[in-house]
Protein backbone atom coordinates (compact mmCIF):
# COMPACT_ATOMS: atom_id res chain seq x y z
CA UNK A 1 0.00 0.00 0.00
CA UNK A 2 1.15 3.53 -0.80
CA UNK A 3 2.46 5.62 2.12
CA UNK A 4 0.64 8.84 3.04
CA UNK A 5 2.80 11.73 4.21
CA UNK A 6 2.09 15.07 5.83
CA UNK A 7 3.82 17.82 3.88
CA UNK A 8 2.41 20.83 5.70
CA UNK A 9 0.01 21.82 8.47
CA UNK A 10 -1.54 25.26 8.84
CA UNK A 11 -3.96 26.79 11.31
CA UNK A 12 -5.46 30.13 12.13
CA UNK A 13 -5.38 31.62 15.60
CA UNK A 14 -8.52 30.88 17.59
CA UNK A 15 -10.77 33.88 18.17
CA UNK A 16 -13.33 34.16 20.93
CA UNK A 17 -16.56 32.70 19.62
CA UNK A 18 -18.82 35.64 20.32
CA UNK A 19 -19.84 38.94 18.76
CA UNK A 20 -16.87 40.83 20.16
CA UNK A 21 -14.41 38.12 19.09
CA UNK A 22 -11.75 39.24 16.62
CA UNK A 23 -12.81 36.75 13.92
CA UNK A 24 -16.54 37.38 14.19
CA UNK A 25 -16.64 39.41 10.97
CA UNK A 26 -15.13 36.52 8.94
CA UNK A 27 -17.38 33.85 7.46
CA UNK A 28 -16.59 30.14 7.61
CA UNK A 29 -15.89 30.03 3.88
CA UNK A 30 -13.58 33.04 3.95
CA UNK A 31 -11.60 31.77 6.95
CA UNK A 32 -11.29 28.37 5.28
CA UNK A 33 -10.13 30.07 2.09
CA UNK A 34 -7.31 31.81 3.96
CA UNK A 35 -6.08 28.43 5.18
CA UNK A 36 -6.33 26.92 1.69
CA UNK A 37 -4.45 29.88 0.23
CA UNK A 38 -1.72 29.49 2.83
CA UNK A 39 -1.28 25.80 1.98
CA UNK A 40 -1.16 26.64 -1.72
CA UNK A 41 1.32 29.51 -1.38
CA UNK A 42 3.61 27.92 1.20
CA UNK A 43 4.06 24.85 -0.99
CA UNK A 44 4.08 26.44 -4.43
CA UNK A 45 1.04 24.53 -5.65
CA UNK A 46 -0.68 25.37 -8.91
CA UNK A 47 -3.48 24.00 -11.09
CA UNK A 48 -5.06 20.68 -10.18
CA UNK A 49 -2.36 20.01 -7.60
CA UNK A 50 -4.55 18.01 -5.21
CA UNK A 51 -7.28 15.48 -5.83
CA UNK A 52 -9.80 16.99 -3.42
CA UNK A 53 -10.34 19.23 -0.42
CA UNK A 54 -11.94 17.32 2.46
CA UNK A 55 -13.25 19.74 5.05
CA UNK A 56 -14.94 19.08 8.37
CA UNK A 57 -17.52 21.30 10.04
CA UNK A 58 -20.05 20.32 12.66
CA UNK A 59 -22.97 22.73 12.57
CA UNK A 60 -23.88 22.47 8.91
CA UNK A 61 -26.58 25.12 8.64
CA UNK A 62 -26.72 28.67 7.30
CA UNK A 63 -23.37 29.87 6.03
CA UNK A 64 -21.83 26.57 7.16
CA UNK A 65 -24.42 24.59 5.24
CA UNK A 66 -24.34 23.12 1.78
CA UNK A 67 -20.98 21.74 0.75
CA UNK A 68 -18.82 24.21 2.63
CA UNK A 69 -15.66 22.55 1.32
CA UNK A 70 -16.53 23.38 -2.27
CA UNK A 71 -17.56 26.90 -1.32
CA UNK A 72 -14.20 27.37 0.41
CA UNK A 73 -12.34 26.17 -2.68
CA UNK A 74 -14.21 28.67 -4.86
CA UNK A 75 -13.56 31.44 -2.33
CA UNK A 76 -9.84 30.61 -2.36
CA UNK A 77 -7.12 30.85 -4.98
CA UNK A 78 -7.16 27.12 -5.63
CA UNK A 79 -7.98 25.99 -9.15
CA UNK A 80 -11.73 25.54 -9.68
CA UNK A 81 -11.03 22.04 -11.02
CA UNK A 82 -10.41 20.94 -7.42
CA UNK A 83 -13.65 19.67 -5.85
CA UNK A 84 -14.62 19.73 -2.18
CA UNK A 85 -16.18 17.29 0.28
CA UNK A 86 -17.79 18.47 3.53
CA UNK A 87 -17.92 15.91 6.34
CA UNK A 88 -19.20 15.77 9.90
CA UNK A 89 -17.98 13.51 12.66
CA UNK A 90 -18.77 16.08 15.32
CA UNK A 91 -15.66 17.11 17.28
CA UNK A 92 -13.42 14.80 15.24
CA UNK A 93 -14.48 16.23 11.88
CA UNK A 94 -11.09 17.84 11.20
CA UNK A 95 -9.26 14.67 12.17
CA UNK A 96 -11.60 12.48 10.16
CA UNK A 97 -10.97 14.70 7.13
CA UNK A 98 -7.22 14.10 7.54
CA UNK A 99 -7.68 10.38 8.13
CA UNK A 100 -9.98 9.99 5.14
CA UNK A 101 -7.53 11.86 2.91
CA UNK A 102 -4.63 9.74 4.14
CA UNK A 103 -6.49 6.53 3.48
CA UNK A 104 -7.50 7.72 0.01
CA UNK A 105 -3.83 8.34 -0.75
CA UNK A 106 -2.87 4.96 0.69
CA UNK A 107 -5.48 3.30 -1.48
CA UNK A 108 -4.25 5.01 -4.62
CA UNK A 109 -7.23 7.34 -5.09
CA UNK A 110 -5.21 10.43 -5.95
CA UNK A 111 -1.72 11.68 -5.13
CA UNK A 112 -2.62 14.43 -2.67
CA UNK A 113 -5.36 16.11 -0.67
CA UNK A 114 -5.87 19.14 1.51
CA UNK A 115 -7.85 18.13 4.59
CA UNK A 116 -8.96 19.96 7.70
CA UNK A 117 -11.92 21.91 8.94
CA UNK A 118 -13.50 25.04 10.31
CA UNK A 119 -16.02 26.19 12.89
CA UNK A 120 -17.25 29.73 13.42
CA UNK A 121 -18.97 29.15 16.73
CA UNK A 122 -19.60 32.84 17.25
CA UNK A 123 -21.53 33.05 13.96
CA UNK A 124 -23.22 29.65 13.75
CA UNK A 125 -24.35 28.55 17.19
CA UNK A 126 -23.56 25.04 18.37
CA UNK A 127 -26.73 22.94 18.31
CA UNK A 128 -28.56 25.18 15.87
CA UNK A 129 -28.75 22.29 13.40
CA UNK A 130 -31.21 20.46 15.68
CA UNK A 131 -29.51 17.07 15.88
CA UNK A 132 -32.03 14.23 16.05
CA UNK A 133 -30.29 12.47 18.91
CA UNK A 134 -30.98 15.50 21.09
CA UNK A 135 -34.38 16.67 19.87
CA UNK A 136 -36.20 13.51 18.75
CA UNK A 137 -37.70 11.98 21.93
CA UNK A 138 -37.97 8.53 20.41
CA UNK A 139 -34.19 8.47 19.87
CA UNK A 140 -33.13 10.46 22.92
CA UNK A 141 -35.08 8.20 25.27
CA UNK A 142 -33.76 4.99 23.73
CA UNK A 143 -30.14 6.21 23.96
CA UNK A 144 -30.48 7.81 27.41
CA UNK A 145 -29.30 11.07 25.88
CA UNK A 146 -27.80 13.72 28.16
CA UNK A 147 -25.86 16.89 27.20
CA UNK A 148 -22.09 16.58 26.92
CA UNK A 149 -21.43 18.49 30.13
CA UNK A 150 -23.46 15.93 32.06
CA UNK A 151 -21.47 13.19 30.31
CA UNK A 152 -18.21 14.80 31.41
CA UNK A 153 -19.49 14.89 34.98
CA UNK A 154 -20.50 11.21 34.73
CA UNK A 155 -16.90 10.39 33.77
CA UNK A 156 -15.64 12.32 36.79
CA UNK A 157 -18.05 10.48 39.06
CA UNK A 158 -17.47 7.04 37.57
CA UNK A 159 -13.68 7.26 37.61
CA UNK A 160 -13.17 9.27 40.78
CA UNK A 161 -11.96 12.68 39.57
CA UNK A 162 -12.48 15.63 41.90
CA UNK A 163 -13.11 19.29 41.19
CA UNK A 164 -9.51 19.98 42.24
CA UNK A 165 -8.24 17.37 39.78
CA UNK A 166 -10.11 19.05 36.94
CA UNK A 167 -9.13 22.56 37.97
CA UNK A 168 -5.46 21.58 38.31
CA UNK A 169 -5.47 20.24 34.76
CA UNK A 170 -7.10 23.45 33.55
CA UNK A 171 -4.52 25.66 35.27
CA UNK A 172 -1.73 23.56 33.75
CA UNK A 173 -3.28 23.88 30.29
CA UNK A 174 -3.21 27.66 30.60
CA UNK A 175 0.40 27.66 31.81
CA UNK A 176 1.54 25.39 29.00
CA UNK A 177 -0.28 27.38 26.33
CA UNK A 178 1.32 30.62 27.52
CA UNK A 179 4.76 29.00 27.61
CA UNK A 180 4.23 27.66 24.08
CA UNK A 181 3.24 31.10 22.79
CA UNK A 182 6.11 32.81 24.61
CA UNK A 183 8.51 30.28 23.06
CA UNK A 184 6.93 30.71 19.60
CA UNK A 185 6.22 26.99 19.33
CA UNK A 186 3.16 27.59 17.13
CA UNK A 187 4.95 29.89 14.70
CA UNK A 188 5.62 27.22 12.08
CA UNK A 189 1.95 26.44 11.54
CA UNK A 190 0.22 29.67 12.49
CA UNK A 191 -1.05 32.07 9.85
CA UNK A 192 -2.23 35.60 10.50
CA UNK A 193 -5.88 36.21 9.63
CA UNK A 194 -6.33 39.32 7.51
CA UNK A 195 -9.28 41.32 6.24
CA UNK A 196 -10.10 42.00 2.59
CA UNK A 197 -7.69 44.95 2.61
CA UNK A 198 -4.81 42.83 3.84
CA UNK A 199 -4.87 44.28 7.35
CA UNK A 200 -4.32 42.03 10.33
CA UNK A 201 -7.40 40.85 12.22
CA UNK A 202 -5.84 38.29 14.56
CA UNK A 203 -2.39 36.79 15.04
CA UNK A 204 -2.72 34.95 18.38
CA UNK A 205 -5.10 32.66 20.26
CA UNK A 206 -7.21 35.25 22.02
CA UNK A 207 -9.21 32.96 24.31
CA UNK A 208 -6.23 32.26 26.59
CA UNK A 209 -6.38 33.35 30.23
CA UNK A 210 -2.79 32.89 31.44
CA UNK A 211 -3.54 34.38 34.86
CA UNK A 212 -5.88 31.51 35.73
CA UNK A 213 -5.19 29.88 39.10
CA UNK A 214 -6.93 27.49 41.46
CA UNK A 215 -8.45 30.36 43.40
CA UNK A 216 -10.07 32.00 40.39
CA UNK A 217 -11.43 28.67 39.17
CA UNK A 218 -12.69 27.83 42.63
CA UNK A 219 -15.06 30.79 42.48
CA UNK A 220 -16.93 29.40 39.44
CA UNK A 221 -20.18 27.51 39.84
CA UNK A 222 -20.60 24.12 38.15
CA UNK A 223 -22.07 24.73 34.71
CA UNK A 224 -24.20 21.61 34.43
CA UNK A 225 -25.52 21.07 37.94
CA UNK A 226 -28.80 22.89 37.42
CA UNK A 227 -29.69 21.13 34.17
CA UNK A 228 -28.77 17.88 35.86
CA UNK A 229 -30.56 18.26 39.16
CA UNK A 230 -33.50 20.52 38.32
CA UNK A 231 -35.50 20.63 35.10
CA UNK A 232 -35.04 18.92 32.71
CA UNK A 233 -33.35 16.64 35.22
CA UNK A 234 -30.71 14.93 33.10
CA UNK A 235 -29.07 13.38 36.18
CA UNK A 236 -32.14 11.16 36.55
CA UNK A 237 -31.69 9.96 32.97
CA UNK A 238 -28.00 9.25 33.54
CA UNK A 239 -28.68 7.34 36.77
CA UNK A 240 -31.13 5.09 34.92
CA UNK A 241 -28.15 4.06 32.77
CA UNK A 242 -25.68 4.03 35.66
CA UNK A 243 -27.72 2.92 38.69
CA UNK A 244 -24.61 2.03 40.69
CA UNK A 245 -23.85 5.76 41.04
CA UNK A 246 -25.63 7.37 43.97
CA UNK A 247 -25.45 10.82 42.38
CA UNK A 248 -23.59 12.75 39.69
CA UNK A 249 -20.71 14.85 40.99
CA UNK A 250 -20.82 18.07 38.97
CA UNK A 251 -17.26 19.35 38.71
CA UNK A 252 -17.11 21.03 35.29
CA UNK A 253 -17.48 24.73 34.59
CA UNK A 254 -16.32 27.27 32.02
CA UNK A 255 -12.77 27.23 33.36
CA UNK A 256 -12.09 23.50 33.07
CA UNK A 257 -14.06 22.88 29.86
CA UNK A 258 -13.10 23.74 26.28
CA UNK A 259 -13.65 27.28 25.09
CA UNK A 260 -16.15 28.32 22.42
CA UNK A 261 -14.04 29.82 19.64
CA UNK A 262 -13.71 30.43 15.90
CA UNK A 263 -10.92 28.82 13.88
CA UNK A 264 -9.76 26.75 10.92
CA UNK A 265 -6.91 24.42 10.05
CA UNK A 266 -5.64 22.45 7.07
CA UNK A 267 -3.16 19.64 6.42
CA UNK A 268 -1.46 18.83 3.10
CA UNK A 269 -1.27 15.06 2.60
CA UNK A 270 0.27 13.24 -0.31
CA UNK A 271 2.29 10.27 -1.53
CA UNK A 272 5.99 10.21 -2.32
CA UNK A 273 5.46 11.05 -5.98
CA UNK A 274 3.50 14.18 -5.08
CA UNK A 275 6.39 15.46 -2.99
CA UNK A 276 8.88 14.75 -5.73
CA UNK A 277 6.74 16.52 -8.34
CA UNK A 278 6.41 19.71 -6.29
CA UNK A 279 9.84 19.63 -4.66
CA UNK A 280 8.45 19.09 -1.18
CA UNK A 281 9.94 17.14 1.71
CA UNK A 282 7.58 15.03 3.81
CA UNK A 283 7.47 15.92 7.49
CA UNK A 284 5.67 12.87 8.86
CA UNK A 285 4.10 9.59 7.83
CA UNK A 286 0.53 8.86 8.81
CA UNK A 287 1.08 5.41 10.28
CA UNK A 288 -2.48 4.54 11.27
CA UNK A 289 -6.00 5.87 11.75
CA UNK A 290 -8.93 4.54 13.73
CA UNK A 291 -12.50 5.29 14.79
CA UNK A 292 -14.94 3.57 17.13
CA UNK A 293 -18.40 3.86 18.62
CA UNK A 294 -18.93 3.99 22.40
CA UNK A 295 -21.69 4.34 24.98
CA UNK A 296 -23.77 7.39 23.88
CA UNK A 297 -24.72 8.43 27.42
CA UNK A 298 -21.28 8.77 28.99
CA UNK A 299 -20.39 9.73 25.42
CA UNK A 300 -16.89 11.16 25.89
CA UNK A 301 -14.80 8.11 26.78
CA UNK A 302 -13.96 7.35 23.13
CA UNK A 303 -10.23 8.24 23.33
CA UNK A 304 -9.60 5.17 25.48
CA UNK A 305 -11.13 2.39 23.32
CA UNK A 306 -10.04 4.00 20.05
CA UNK A 307 -6.47 4.20 21.33
CA UNK A 308 -6.68 0.55 22.35
CA UNK A 309 -7.94 -0.24 18.85
CA UNK A 310 -5.29 1.71 16.96
CA UNK A 311 -2.52 0.19 19.07
CA UNK A 312 -3.89 -3.30 18.48
CA UNK A 313 -4.22 -2.62 14.75
CA UNK A 314 -0.57 -1.56 14.52
CA UNK A 315 0.89 -4.04 17.01
CA UNK A 316 2.14 -1.14 19.11
CA UNK A 317 1.99 -0.53 22.83
CA UNK A 318 1.34 2.71 24.68
CA UNK A 319 5.06 2.92 25.51
CA UNK A 320 5.84 3.20 21.78
CA UNK A 321 4.17 6.64 21.70
CA UNK A 322 6.40 9.61 22.56
CA UNK A 323 3.77 12.37 22.68
CA UNK A 324 0.00 12.54 22.97
CA UNK A 325 -2.57 15.15 21.96
CA UNK A 326 -5.86 14.38 23.72
CA UNK A 327 -8.46 17.03 23.02
CA UNK A 328 -9.42 18.89 26.16
CA UNK A 329 -13.14 18.91 25.52
CA UNK A 330 -13.56 18.63 29.29
CA UNK A 331 -10.92 18.05 31.95
CA UNK A 332 -12.29 14.62 32.88
CA UNK A 333 -11.75 13.35 29.32
CA UNK A 334 -7.98 13.87 29.57
CA UNK A 335 -7.84 12.69 33.18
CA UNK A 336 -9.55 9.44 32.18
CA UNK A 337 -7.16 8.91 29.26
CA UNK A 338 -4.10 9.33 31.48
CA UNK A 339 -5.62 7.09 34.13
CA UNK A 340 -6.51 4.33 31.67
CA UNK A 341 -3.05 4.12 30.12
CA UNK A 342 -0.96 5.22 33.11
CA UNK A 343 0.75 7.86 30.99
CA UNK A 344 2.48 10.78 32.64
CA UNK A 345 1.02 14.22 32.08
CA UNK A 346 4.45 15.44 30.96
CA UNK A 347 3.85 13.85 27.52
CA UNK A 348 0.16 14.77 27.14
CA UNK A 349 -0.87 18.14 25.63
CA UNK A 350 2.53 19.61 26.38
CA UNK A 351 1.63 22.94 24.77
CA UNK A 352 -1.77 23.28 26.39
CA UNK A 353 -5.07 22.46 24.77
CA UNK A 354 -8.66 23.41 24.17
CA UNK A 355 -9.30 24.45 27.77
CA UNK A 356 -6.75 27.22 27.31
CA UNK A 357 -7.07 28.03 23.62
CA UNK A 358 -10.56 26.86 22.67
CA UNK A 359 -12.20 24.12 20.63
CA UNK A 360 -13.44 25.20 17.16
CA UNK A 361 -15.36 21.97 16.67
CA UNK A 362 -14.78 21.15 13.01
CA UNK A 363 -11.16 22.31 13.02
CA UNK A 364 -9.75 20.92 16.27
CA UNK A 365 -8.87 17.47 14.97
CA UNK A 366 -6.66 18.98 12.27
CA UNK A 367 -5.24 21.52 14.72
CA UNK A 368 -4.01 18.91 17.18
CA UNK A 369 -2.42 16.84 14.42
CA UNK A 370 -0.46 19.91 13.34
CA UNK A 371 0.45 20.76 16.93
CA UNK A 372 1.64 17.19 17.48
CA UNK A 373 3.78 17.29 14.34
CA UNK A 374 5.38 20.61 15.29
CA UNK A 375 6.21 19.32 18.78
CA UNK A 376 7.70 16.07 17.47
CA UNK A 377 9.98 18.13 15.25
CA UNK A 378 10.85 20.62 17.99
CA UNK A 379 11.81 17.91 20.47
CA UNK A 380 13.31 15.43 18.02
CA UNK A 381 10.89 12.72 19.07
CA UNK A 382 9.55 10.14 16.68
CA UNK A 383 5.95 9.04 17.21
CA UNK A 384 2.80 10.80 18.32
CA UNK A 385 -0.86 9.94 18.83
CA UNK A 386 -3.74 12.40 18.55
CA UNK A 387 -7.24 11.52 19.70
CA UNK A 388 -10.61 13.13 20.42
CA UNK A 389 -13.82 12.26 22.17
CA UNK A 390 -16.90 12.69 19.97
CA UNK A 391 -20.52 13.59 20.59
CA UNK A 392 -23.11 10.79 20.72
CA UNK A 393 -20.42 8.32 21.74
CA UNK A 394 -17.48 7.88 19.35
CA UNK A 395 -13.70 8.19 19.33
CA UNK A 396 -11.09 8.89 16.66
CA UNK A 397 -7.31 8.62 16.62
CA UNK A 398 -4.30 9.15 14.36
CA UNK A 399 -0.72 7.98 14.81
CA UNK A 400 2.00 9.90 12.99
CA UNK A 401 5.72 9.19 12.69
CA UNK A 402 8.18 11.99 12.07
CA UNK A 403 10.21 11.69 8.88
Amino acid sequence: MTEAYIYDAVRTPRGKGRKDGSLHEVTSARLSAQVLNAVKDRNGLDGHAVEDVIWGNVTQVGEQGGCLARTAVLASNLDESIPGLAINRFCASGMEAVNLAANQVKGGAGDAYIAGGVEMMGRVAMGSDGAAIAVDPSIAMDTYFVPQGISADIIATEYGFSRDDADSLAVESQKRAKAAWDDKRFAKSMIEVKDQNGLSILDHDEYMRPGTDMQSLGSLNPSFQQMGEVMPGFDAVALMKYPHLERINHIHHAGNSSGIVDGAAGVLIGNKEFGEKWGLKPRARIKATAKIGTDPTIMLTGPVPVTEKILADTGMSISDIDLFEVNEAFASVVLRFMQAFAVDDSVVNVNGGSIAMGHPLGATGAIIIGTLLDELERTGKGTGLATLCIASGMGAATIIERV
